[in-house]
């Protein structure tokens, strides 16, 4: 299972980036995604909309206490956490110890998506801190990028479960079929 937490959400300067950073864990197949900082209802009813039409088992949900949410999933030994951040280990040199941690010990995945100046407590706590580049950066695109890295299958092209709409690759035109 793939769960984000998305740090810190300002809705006045985040909320596009919070929503995309939700709707990339959701293509990516993650399951879950938080986010903390200032609940937002509109964000979450905005994913609520898109998992309605175009289906799936994704959750999001508001964590008051970030920190405490992230030592809870720690002490039940099941999740690795992985911080993603500039400032850390280039995901490209440790995918292979990481996604095998994953597949052979049969581990969760907790991506913690910093917001703005993350406290030290969050390096701390996460297993890896790791970054696409050490360069400024989206946190969407290095979002993209390492969901990617971790799974790759992904990218097929597939039907989530319960989907009330489809979308048919088209080279010239929008292509959009209701299903119900």
């Amino acid at each position: 299972m793939i769960k984000i937490l998305k740090l810190d959400h300002r809705p006045e300067r985040d909320k596009r980036i919070t929503t995309h950073c939700a709707l990339v864990a959701r293509a990516f197949c993650a399951e879950e995604f938080y986010y903390s900082g200032i609940e937002d209802y509109r964000i979450e009813e905005n994913i609520k909309n898109i998992k309605e039409k175009w289906g799936g088992d994704f959750k999001i949900e508001y964590v008051e206490k970030p920190s405490a949410f992230i030592k809870k999933v720690k002490e039940e030994k099941k999740t690795i956490i992985i911080h993603l951040t500039m400032y850390g280990e280039q995901i490209i040199k440790i995918i292979n110890n990481v996604s095998s941690k994953i597949n052979i010990e049969k581990l969760d995945l907790l991506i913690v998506v910093g917001g703005p100046k993350v406290p030290k407590l969050y390096y701390e706590l996460a297993d890896y801190n790791v970054s696409v580049t050490n360069q400024p950066q989206s946190e969407v695109g290095a979002l993209a990028v390492i969901l990617y890295l971790l799974n790759p299958d992904a990218l097929n092209e597939k039907d989530f479960k319960n989907n009330k709409i489809k979308l048919i690759p088209n080279n010239t035109y929008k292509d959009v079929i209701n299903l119900k």
